[in-house]
């Protein structure tokens, strides 16, 4: 066994949690490993949700989860403008469509109170239209939410990873967890990319959070892939979309939303359909009709614009409706399971609070001299791009090389995603780090352009 191999805590999950929790104990005397099974960072669940950064307004009141994201959010909020992940707070508005949504919008504003947030307020219907007059026909009343906001997850993700790695945690991608064997003081994983061993092993392994789970002898949950179908709008249909526009939610769930996108699109979805396979991120037929219809009584001005995409996703839905975090001290082992989309937001103080639940078992004192926070590339619409920027082209002619039209990415951005400490893998990983071939045309016009600049600067892949 070499020290290369062995560590005093493996976090299993390179996604949002699992980043973050590396993050935080990578900022500590513990050497920390941060294990993936993909090739890259923010690969699974973490890369296709809403993108919504949330108040918390609308979680069950008590809830562990209730907590953690009304407390992620003002800790993602800080960490975003610490490191350039692009947030733009719209606001969102829930809508009523029928007497008896109408009729429940009190309770969901005092059940926000009751979350502790205390800004919504009640509006009717011509209040509702001044605020987003593409609605259409029929609304009676809606509530507000100011605090709402849309963020980027691709790039919350790679500055989670980013600052683990600075901090000195060791990124072991392609390395999917087939065993364990819990021995009287450290675990030995195996991996499809060699043993891994370690004193605490955290598991934070989203879809197959329960698989892991089952190697250290549990059989407490199962995860059931819920998979959410969107459409991409494009560009030109953001005026219609000013906000977050909500559907007052029901028994049958949260329902279909229509939101702007930090990248200056317009997102109708998702779906909720539950399915046995985990790998099932594609859309269908049935699915995207659906949104279509829903889209067409919420906003029928919206179907007359041009679709740049659709994508799915899949959530991590558990048996139950709170995360279930727990620590195993005799295996020394803990749980991260059922985070589901509000992972996004709650992150961060997801990381806090199992760091809490390991304060007597580690020594989680901050060390000093830790690096600052990475200075992410803004994808935001709204951002001051490179391309927009003439000191940045001053300084560097690349910057001024426009190589996606669609998304206006420039060979400077492809070539400082290759330079990162995390380096995109393929070129799924390119886009989410520059925004390449994402747009319009979906790269069929700079295709072959970026392919040639992947192999330049990224080798064959």
């Amino acid at each position: 066994m070499t020290a290369q191999d062995s560590y005093d805590v493996a976090v299993i999950g390179a996604g949002i949690v699992g980043a973050a929790t590396a993050r935080l104990l990578g900022g500590t005397s513990l050497s920390v490993a941060l294990l993936e099974a993909r090739d890259d960072v923010g690969d699974g669940t973490s890369k296709a949700n809403t993108a919504i950064l949330h108040t918390g307004f609308d979680a069950t009141p008590g809830t562990l989860e209730a907590r953690l994201v009304a407390r992620g959010y003002t800790l993602l909020g800080d960490y975003a403008a610490a490191t350039g992940i692009p947030v733009e707070r719209t606001g969102a508005l829930l809508v009523a469509w029928t007497g008896e949504q109408q009729r429940a919008l009190p309770a969901l504003r005092a059940k926000a109170e009751r979350n502790g947030y205390t800004h919504c307020e009640l509006v009717d219907a011509g209040q509702v239209y001044q605020k987003v007059p593409a609605l259409g026909a029929g609304a009676l009343g809606g509530l507000t939410v100011p605090g709402e906001s849309i963020t980027c997850t691709w790039t919350t993700n790679l500055a989670l990873a980013v600052d683990a790695v600075n901090r000195g945690v060791t990124l072991l991608r392609g390395h999917r967890v087939t065993g364990a064997e819990v021995g009287p003081a450290v675990t030995r994983l195996h991996t499809t990319g060699g043993a891994v061993t370690a004193r605490w092993v955290i598991n934070a392994a989203g879809l197959h959070a329960d698989t892991v789970d089952r190697l250290f002898g549990y059989e407490r949950f199962r995860v059931t892939p819920r998979r959410g179908e969107l459409y991409v709008f494009d560009k030109l249909a953001r005026p219609l979309v000013p906000c977050i526009v909500l559907p007052v939610p029901s028994k049958a769930g949260k329902g279909v939303l229509v939101s702007p996108t930090v990248y200056g699109n317009v997102m109708l979805g998702p779906t909720a359909e539950e399915l046995p396979d985990r790998t099932a991120t594609g859309t269908s037929a049935q699915g995207l009709a659906f949104l279509l219809e829903r889209g067409r009584e919420l906003m029928p001005r919206l179907l007359e614009e041009e679709v740049t995409a659709t994508y799915a996703g899949l959530r991590a839905a558990i048996d139950r409706d709170d995360y279930l975090i727990d620590v195993a001290a005799g295996h020394r082992y803990v749980l991260v399971g059922g985070i589901r989309s509000t992972g996004l937001t709650a992150g961060m103080a997801i990381a806090e609070h199992v760091a809490r639940l390991l304060r007597d078992a580690l020594d989680l004192t901050p060390r000093g001299g830790l690096p600052d926070p990475p200075r992410m590339p803004d994808l935001g619409e709204a951002a001051g791009r490179p391309f927009r920027d003439p000191a940045a082209i001053g300084a560097d002619p690349e910057y001024g090389h426009i190589v996606c039209f669609c998304e206006r990415v420039t060979r400077g951005e492809i070539r400082d995603a290759y330079r990162s400490p995390i380096p995109p893998a393929d070129l799924d990983g390119l886009r989410r780090r520059t925004r390449a071939m994402n747009g319009r045309c979906q790269g069929f016009y700079c295709g072959a352009q970026v392919g040639e600049l992947m192999r330049t600067h990224g080798g064959a892949r």
